[in-house]
């Protein structure tokens, strides 16, 4: 298979799974190992890895375009600043609570992504514990059926919550877990409206996503002597099917189809152990 068809499928994969409950690393370790392991000469993986986050980015940005441009303009200071205080005039506008929430959010995924990298990482190199994992994502999936009608919607997102769905977000480092399943599930345990729980489950990814670029790009990524259309296909792939991804996950979610995924996610790792074994 060439480089770029590979590209190609490896950013529709990305794309694909970044967003739907299934675990976008767990997928990629698979079909990597798949479609064998000469896909990018010595030092390029990462280098992929970065463009395909990038790309992944994209649609969460421009699909909660409005929530981002008001939170951001919300931040500015203004005269009632000095009136309310710091902490009132933070939770007075929705917006710019919204800002603060997912900012502390994002201190427990930062923790375990820089304390816990490497632990993580080794995880890469084990297709069976991917797959186990992706067992795992599927039982939290259909758990989610015992989220009522009436439940959902009783709470509102608080600093704890906010606290939690970090800490979960930082557990999903692990390939085979899923970030917007994982989060999204707990949300929806807590009592978040549906809508609420996809939208602070996907605002609260974009500085993970940021993270884990840097992360992966801490050590430097070289470009020399670098065919450039593999990386750009991958790219474009990742960022075009990631938004579809992304809108059908948040319909699904909506109507409370979340568990639906179980019933791939399990024939999947059960198949997976097979093969591997």
């Amino acid at each position: 298979m060439s480089q770029w068809l590979q590209a190609l499928i490896l950013g529709a994969v990305q794309g694909l799974t970044e967003f739907l409950p299934v675990s976008s690393s767990g997928h990629l370790v698979l079909f990597q190992e798949w479609l064998g392991s000469n896909f990018f000469a010595a030092g390029e993986e990462e280098l992929f890895a970065v463009v395909l986050h990038l790309g992944t980015l994209l649609p969460i940005l421009w699909f909660y375009r409005r929530d981002i441009g008001q939170s951001i303009a919300a931040l500015r200071p203004d005269e009632q600043l000095s009136k309310l205080g710091l902490s009132s005039w933070l939770r007075a506008d929705e917006g710019r609570w919204l800002s603060v929430l997912v900012l502390i959010g994002t201190v427990p995924t930062g923790l375990m992504g820089v304390g816990l990298h490497d632990k993580f990482t080794a995880l890469f190199s084990s297709p069976v514990k991917v797959s186990m994992a992706l067992l795992v994502t599927g039982a939290l999936l259909l758990a989610t059926r015992l989220v009522s009608e009436e439940r959902a919607g009783t709470a509102r997102l608080a600093i704890w919550s906010a606290l939690l769905i970090g800490f979960v977000q930082g557990c999903a480092i692990t390939p085979g877990i899923s970030r917007s399943g994982s989060t999204i599930a707990v949300a929806l345990f807590l009592g978040l409206a549906r809508a609420e729980a996809a939208r602070f489950s996907f605002l609260l990814s974009v500085p993970a996503i940021l993270g884990a670029v840097i992360l992966q790009a801490r050590d430097g990524l070289s470009l020399e002597g670098l065919d450039a259309a593999p990386l750009l296909l991958g790219f474009v792939s990742s960022a075009a099917v990631g938004y579809l991804s992304l809108v059908a996950l948040v319909a699904l979610v909506n109507r409370g189809k979340l568990y639906q995924f179980t019933w791939y996610l399990w024939p999947l790792g059960v198949t997976a152990l097979v093969l591997l074994h």
